[in-house]
């Protein structure tokens, strides 16, 4: 049996994962697999890097350190400041970086993590996915994590890269096309809530950024081969903040892993899966 474990993006929400990833690794399942998409890369890289138990820790410590609280934590007025001087984006790439290379290693690399990773990001110039699986593994995961209008795109060689929710928020086919056969998919909550139509401007736009999200992620549900196992972990929040500034919040952090938790529990202990740390 080949185990994957999927990651998607959501921003501030990807704090869920902690908590689903710890429901997991309790229960003693491991991945032998790990494909994440911006927010899901980070954990992602993260999990692979080291998947025990005592990873959540190191997560925890990541998502609660004074580098990920600068990523969008500079003032307004900097981050308006910032865009009328770059034109293309309110935040620093600096603090999400130093926060990876602190958690990681600056040099590290995807062939010495003990998990595969496979890392997803949207190409600019060949308006097309790729997908990052060998080499320097920090810039792949900045580039997976390149929220546009937030972050700058990420250069890798000639080609600049974005958010990989662009093209592929919820990875689940890199999983089956690399061999699994069972397939744990940690969303973070956007796709449990029900869109309606849209009564504002913002509204509008967040509902077609939903509507484009979500229809990869259905299609690969719909499609999925005979004999893969796949099982999407509850967010512990339906709903969720999808305010302009939700992605600025922190505070909300351990909250949303204890109640991921324990939804993550409740859900493998009704699949027959919890057991001890293995």
């Amino acid at each position: 049996m080949t185990v994957a474990f999927v990651l998607g993006g959501g921003g501030v929400r990807g704090a869920v994962q902690i908590g689903m990833l710890r429901a997991l690794l309790e229960s003693g399942i491991r991945p032998d697999l790990i494909v994440g998409t911006s927010v899901g890369a980070i954990n992602g890289a993260l999990v692979a890097s080291d998947p025990r138990p005592a990873v959540v820790d190191r997560l925890l410590d990541a998502w609660t350190s004074p580098e990920a609280n600068s990523v969008y934590g500079d003032s307004l007025f900097a981050q308006f400041t910032r865009l009328v001087r770059t034109r293309t984006h309110l935040n620093s790439p600096a603090p999400l970086r130093r926060l990876l290379e602190r958690a990681l290693g600056e040099d590290a690399r995807f062939e010495d993590l003990p998990v595969r990773l496979r890392v997803v990001a949207a190409s600019i110039e060949r308006a097309a996915e790729r997908v990052f699986d060998s080499g320097p593994l920090i810039d792949a995961v900045l580039a997976s994590a390149s929220v546009p209008g937030l972050l700058p795109p990420t250069r890798i060689g000639e080609e600049h890269f974005i958010d990989g929710g662009i093209v592929n928020s919820i990875p689940i086919a890199h999983a089956v096309e690399t061999g699994a056969d069972t397939v744990f998919v940690l969303q973070v909550g956007r796709v449990e809530t029900p869109l309606e139509a849209p009564q504002t401007a913002v509204d509008t736009a967040r509902v077609a950024f939903e509507v484009a999200r979500r229809h990869r992620y259905a299609r690969d549900l719909a499609t999925v081969p005979e004999g893969v196992t796949l099982l999407v972990l509850p967010s512990g929040e339906p709903g969720g903040d999808d305010s302009l500034l939700s992605y600025r919040r922190m505070d909300s952090v351990r909250g949303r892993i204890d109640r991921a938790y324990e939804a993550g529990r409740e859900f493998l202990a009704a699949h027959g899966l919890v057991g001890g740390d293995a």
